[in-house]
């Protein structure tokens, strides 16, 4: 199972942000936590390590870690990076969401 699905865009980003701070060979962790205006907030980190409970896979190259629980939230999940006038950024398109906030980085 592939919870999140990265674009050809946002994994280009992730590359040149992994090259860029030397965490080349680390895995991008995917995750939810309790917080923001909407109720849950979308986390992206790099690790070197998974836990036994996460799942872990490939989405255009990119090694991707999903833990067990933020997994339900974001199955469907596609990860989109845009650039504009209005400024960049990492945009989620979550189809379990029910509302998002004005920030986009935070659905319940």
């Amino acid at each position: 199972m592939e919870p999140v699905h990265l674009t050809k865009q946002a994994a280009d980003k992730i590359r040149e942000i992994m090259i860029r701070e030397n965490l080349t060979g680390q895995e991008l962790r995917i995750g939810i936590r309790g917080g923001k205006c909407a109720g849950f907030e979308y986390v992206l980190d790099f690790t070197d390590k998974s836990n036994e409970n996460d799942f872990s896979y490939e989405s255009e190259g990119i090694k991707i870690v999903v833990d067990e629980i933020s997994a339900g939230h974001l199955v469907g999940t596609i990860i989109d990076y845009l650039d504009g006038l209005n400024g960049s950024g990492f945009k989620f398109e979550n189809p379990n969401a029910q509302r998002t906030c004005g920030c986009r980085q935070s659905f319940s």
